[in-house]
């Protein structure tokens, strides 16, 4: 593949070199009316949250920086829990959509694969501390790729970017200085998929947007996540690249598996079991919910170590493939 090469000055930081391509049923009703009442104003709400507020609390363990030499809590997910009222003008979307002619997967259908291009900016202190390889982000495409098989989806590698700047490198966990990132960096979010990687800090390896929360073109798109996860990172567990997977379900529209806990709509799944909380390591027959069914710690959606998360179910490929049709239909070709 060949790429044009740009120099790029951020604020606040030295020059970027930047890089770009070139070349339902009765069940799911029944969860629908337990849900709350009106879409608000999701945009608005996520940018000025408070950042303390923004941490959902999870099963931790720890990795050692390898460039500092500090040992980190790890939270593997920071993405924000839609409202009762958000979630119900989502389903009467996804029911409205499903019953027009626009309605794309069946159960067992065969659809052509939608190819979302991936700009990552990799983003470094000032002297250049926390640095990933160009391998690894080659890597992380094929780990996208291998878990979305099936779904609808394939990922390309469309370019990437290197920001020097380390205040960025390490506050990219505060709302205010994601924002500024995201505003500074992202590459045409109507169309590309922006994934920016730091020491994001406070316990996380990632946080991601969902597809209703901006419009198509906002910069605010996009998934954050600490460059240890990458393939071959330092962040043992979880350094198989299914950070991005887990982060890239959310964009694509998808809860976690423990959405809610035991309680409907829990996460508005029908083939993914009921699970009261976030699961960590691998713990094979964990059953947290009265309900049928143990709890779905192999799906890509839960909190387990990469290697014990194996797939997506049909549903989900569903879900994600209806909820980029209709709040990111210029999203990728």
């Amino acid at each position: 593949m060949l790429f044009s090469e740009s120099l790029v000055t951020v604020p606040g930081s030295v020059a970027v070199t930047a890089f770009s391509c070139m070349g339902s049923n009765q069940m799911n009703c029944l969860k629908l009316l337990v849900a709350a009442t009106a879409l608000g104003m999701a945009s608005q709400a996520y940018a000025a949250q408070d950042d303390a507020a923004r941490t959902i609390s999870s099963p931790r363990v720890t990795y050692v920086d390898k460039i500092t030499g500090q040992t980190h809590d790890v939270l593997r997910c920071g993405a924000e829990n839609p409202s009762a009222s958000e979630r119900l003008t989502i389903e009467a979307q996804l029911r409205a959509f499903r019953a027009s002619d626009k309605a794309s997967l069946i159960p067992g259908a065969t659809v052509a694969d939608k190819i979302i291009p991936i700009h990552f900016h990799i983003i470094t202190t000032n002297t250049g501390a926390g640095d990933v390889q160009d391998s690894q982000l080659d890597t992380q495409i094929a780990v996208l790729n291998a878990a979305y098989a099936g779904s609808g989806f394939q990922f390309v590698k469309q370019g990437y970017s290197r920001a020097r700047n380390t205040t960025w490198y390490n506050g990219c966990a505060q709302a205010s200085i994601e924002r500024q990132i995201r505003k500074s960096l992202a590459v045409d979010p109507t169309h590309t998929f922006n994934v920016y990687t730091c020491g994001l800090g406070g316990g996380l390896l990632g946080r991601a947007t969902f597809p209703w929360m901006y419009p198509e073109n906002s910069f605010m798109h996009g998934v954050v996540m600490l460059n240890a996860s990458l393939p071959g990172g330092s962040a043992t567990n979880y350094n198989g690249g299914d950070t991005l997977t887990h982060e890239s379900g959310h964009y694509l529209g998808l809860y976690h598996t423990f959405q809610g806990g035991c309680t409907p709509p829990g996460d508005s799944i029908d083939d993914t079991p009921d699970e009261a909380s976030a699961a960590s390591g691998c713990p094979t027959g964990r059953d947290t919910c009265a309900s049928e069914g143990v709890d779905p710690i192999t799906d890509f959606m839960d909190y387990t170590y990469d290697s014990c998360m194996t797939g997506f179910t049909v549903d989900q490929r569903i879900r994600a493939q209806d909820e980029v049709s209709i709040y990111r239909p210029s999203l990728g070709h």
